[in-house]
């Protein structure tokens, strides 16, 4: 397959400064190597043709991922008051032999440990891209959420394993001590979870924390029923019961968490984006005859990128195209990282003959009529 050839227009490293994106004020770098595949998914990425960045560099900066300073003074606050609060937990749990109170103490522990992760993946995150890390750590807080959907899906395992055994031979329960720290448990939960709707929730990394929090919140609100059934019924397998109502809601959340951290680890396509569908509106797009080797991924949590080899008519200039394509992509799609190798078709035909243009085309080619997906 040919290298990328802009004809009549500027060799070598095109540097176009100024660009006017519709995300903002941005520069847009056009490196052109002289690598034989100009497309690729995750790490094959520095073989692309045409590298073109839009960044926004304006009043707001990058808006990827979190705002780290904000956001920290939210989940500090948040982890004193589940902190806090765990420690009396377990101590009155013990005290009145209620595995609901111990397992809503166990998954404060994890709702503490989630907002630990978040604050070390910010701080691993928001440093620079450099060396063998070309987009520094920013997937350090898709690990993060990992870990948080992995810990609920165990903890979970254990308690019902626990409730099963506590239905068949259950202890006595203090009915008492278990509604009026559950309710106290519950302002807790509340108050966190205040501070975490309040930072940016658009990260999975602090997604991961307030879900922890709310998937708490709901515990509590089912363990001072099962108190208060205790204490006007004497049904002690209320306890139990309420334990595996908050199993169920730890294992919907640690699902959740994990199916989208580990869409952004295989490099999927974000959920709102239909590769096939964005493909064939770009090849609407005025003068462009072809689209193919397209791939969209997410980096990191609300950043996502782009890369695509567009074939273009022979009369028409590839680095207009190439401009208006990215504006097209950064208002409509939201996406602000894209790379984009542009041709003419006539000469790609002559010089790199092929199905496709490519000879291992990733994906369906996209032109304009009915085609294959």
């Amino acid at each position: 397959m040919s290298m990328r050839r802009d004809h009549g227009h500027e060799p070598g490293h095109g540097h176009d400064h100024g660009r006017d994106q519709a995300h903002g004020q941005s520069h847009g770098h056009t490196h052109e190597h002289g690598t034989a595949n100009g497309t690729g998914t995750g790490n094959e990425r520095g073989n692309a043709h045409g590298h073109d960045h839009g960044h926004d560099h304006g009043a707001g900066g990058h808006s990827h991922g979190v705002s780290a300073d904000a956001d920290r003074r939210w989940l500090t606050l948040a982890l004193a008051l589940i902190g806090g609060f765990m420690a009396v937990e377990v101590v009155v749990g013990i005290a009145a032999q209620s595995l609901a109170l111990i397992s809503d103490a166990a998954h404060m522990l994890t709702d503490a440990a989630s907002i630990v992760f978040a604050l070390i993946a910010m701080r691993l995150a928001a440093r620079p891209a450099k060396g063998a890390f070309t987009y520094g750590l920013k997937r350090a807080e898709i690990l993060s959420a990992q870990v948080n959907g992995l810990s609920l899906l165990l903890l979970g395992a254990w308690l019902a394993y626990e409730a099963v055994r506590r239905l068949i031979d259950p202890p006595k329960v203090e009915g008492g001590l278990v509604l009026v720290t559950a309710l106290a448990g519950i302002a807790v939960n509340i108050a966190a979870a205040v501070c975490l709707s309040k930072a940016n929730r658009s990260s999975l990394n602090v997604e991961g924390a307030y879900q922890h929090i709310l998937n708490d919140l709901f515990a509590f609100i089912g363990t001072a029923v099962s108190g208060l059934i205790v204490v006007l019924t004497g049904f002690v397998q209320a306890d139990a019961i309420a334990t595996l109502v908050v199993v169920v809601l730890m294992a919907k959340a640690g699902y959740g968490l994990l199916r989208e951290s580990g869409r952004v680890f295989l490099e999927a396509a974000p959920a709102h984006i239909d590769p096939d569908a964005l493909g064939d509106r770009l090849v609407r797009e005025p003068a462009v005859t072809e689209v193919h080797d397209l791939h969209v991924w997410q980096i990191t949590s609300g950043q996502n990128a782009l890369s695509a080899h567009v074939l273009v008519d022979d009369a028409a200039d590839c680095h207009t195209t190439r401009r208006d394509l990215e504006k097209f992509l950064a208002a409509e799609y939201g996406i602000t990282h894209s790379t984009l190798q542009v041709d003419h078709a006539e000469h790609t035909e002559l010089v790199g003959a092929g199905a496709g243009h490519c000879e291992d085309a990733h994906g369906p080619v996209h032109r304009a009529g009915p085609h294959d997906h």
